[in-house]
């Protein structure tokens, strides 16, 4: 990805590094949490992608924190404080010539957004916190946040782990065992900050404390959190809510802490809706391709049978060994919600094999699929796909017995020559589609 400019604002006698993408009509300061790397945000195409959804509609300015990234590094003693933190997002927008700018906060950069919209509400024209907190540690109007010891615990993993990827199985688990995104996510952290300064400023990040100021934010504000976010719990999301005057709160699906994995354009829609009144959403690219829907026979007798925790635990196996064949076979992914896992390919054969390796591989976990194919056309987005052929590949999933491949006559008459075999199906209605469709078994791979 083509990186913007770096350029330096001086806040006292520290250089915050910046990056302005994109040329709107309105000013969106961009505050990420924990720990950032401006030029490593854009090595991953899922995060840059986000970056320039948002630069779509505003002029995008990014900074790190001092202390972090290509920002001066500051001694682990004299870390940033939420003070100085507001005086480097001033700065930047002075050296952008921003008087005044909407804030989105991530995470940590949530309750930095809301202290500085309550602070100098005359240069904020609106507030976005995605996955924030108002308080970050365990009270009594607090008891989902983490114990003294909980925290204690995490920061001795941050010492012996920092330059892994570390937490990713708790802030991106739809992508946590993708090799590649845990390459990028363990070279990220370890270029943003060292070891010793990310423990430091996690024991600060855990120290933010804004319940008493909730009440004086007076700019529009947007709270947006995944219902299912394993490192902030959504419970902080609705004690903001009902505590800051007239903010618009959005609960989404979805288990990931890191806005750019999963659903990613579910929340720039709230976000670019809330900003300019405006739902667009991307516009989607129409390609042929192979959908490949699996899901476990049995899944809620065998879920009731092994437990939650041993269940879900089955289940990050299964959505490995489909992600790791998947890859092997030149698809992608899609989407691996509860037991099922929905992937595409650029060719059938290719996805016909894909199938019948994930269902030898799940068979050795003790699991078994069911799994329908379909090519047609598809409507894509990064993170999402789309149209009749999604639906049709879903219906005829949905016809599979146990270990079966069953497939359309689409697949089968593609993958002539191939050496595939199949048993016909006969002639079937699918539901909410219309005619009749011919399926296959596939018998030989």
């Amino acid at each position: 990805m083509d990186r913007p400019q770096t350029r330096y604002a001086r806040s006292d006698d520290v250089n915050i590094a910046y990056q302005v993408v994109g040329d709107g009509p309105r000013d969106l300061v961009f505050v990420m949490g924990w720990v950032s790397h401006l030029d490593y945000f854009w090595e991953e195409p899922s995060f840059a992608r986000f970056l320039n959804r948002l630069a779509s509609f505003s002029r995008l300015i990014l900074f790190d924190k001092r202390g972090t990234g290509l920002s001066d590094r500051v001694s682990i003693r004299d870390l940033p404080t939420l003070e100085q933190r507001m005086d480097d997002v001033r700065a930047v927008m002075d050296a952008v010539g921003s008087q005044q700018a909407a804030l989105l906060g991530v995470s940590e950069g949530g309750p930095l957004c809301a202290l500085f919209a309550a602070t100098y509400p005359e240069r904020t024209t609106a507030v976005v916190m995605y996955g924030g907190y108002a308080r970050r540690s365990w009270d009594v109007d607090h008891p989902w946040a983490p114990t003294p010891a909980q925290r204690e615990r995490f920061l001795e993993r941050i010492r012996q782990e920092w330059g892994t990827a570390l937490d990713l199985e708790d802030r991106a688990p739809t992508i946590a065992g993708d090799q590649r995104f845990r390459s990028w996510w363990a070279t990220y952290l370890s270029r943003s900050a060292s070891p010793g300064a990310a423990v430091a400023l996690t024991r600060m990040n855990a120290d933010i404390d804004i319940r008493h100021i909730l009440g004086t934010i007076r700019v529009p504000t947007l709270i947006l959190h995944r219902s299912g976010d394993r490192t902030l719990s959504v419970e902080g999301a609705r004690y903001m809510a009902e505590r800051i005057p007239g903010a618009r709160y959005v609960e989404l699906r979805g288990d990931d802490h890191l806005p750019w994995v999963g659903d990613q354009d579910g929340i720039l829609d709230q976000i670019e809706e809330f900003l300019t009144g405006v739902r667009r959403g991307p516009e989607p690219d129409r390609v042929l391709a192979t959908v490949m829907f699996t899901d476990v026979v049995g899944s809620t007798e065998r879920a009731a049978r092994l437990g939650d925790r041993r269940w879900r635990d089955l289940l990050e196996l299964y959505h490995a060994a489909a992600r790791k064949e998947t890859e092997r076979f030149r698809g992608r992914v899609v989407d691996t919600a509860g037991d099922g896992v929905l992937a595409t390919f650029d060719g059938p054969a290719r996805a016909v094999r894909c199938a019948a390796a994930v269902t030898q591989a799940v068979r050795a976990l003790g699991m078994e699929l069911r799994t329908g194919l379909h090519t047609g056309e598809v409507e894509m987005t990064d993170d999402r796909i789309g149209g009749i052929a999604v639906h049709i590949g879903a219906r005829i999933a949905a016809l599979a017995k146990a270990n079966e491949i069953l497939v359309s006559s689409t697949v089968k008459d593609l993958v002539a020559g191939s050496g595939l075999e199949f048993e016909e199906r006969g002639s079937h209605t699918l539901k909410g589609v219309p005619g009749e469709w011919r399926l296959c078994v596939v018998s030989k791979v």
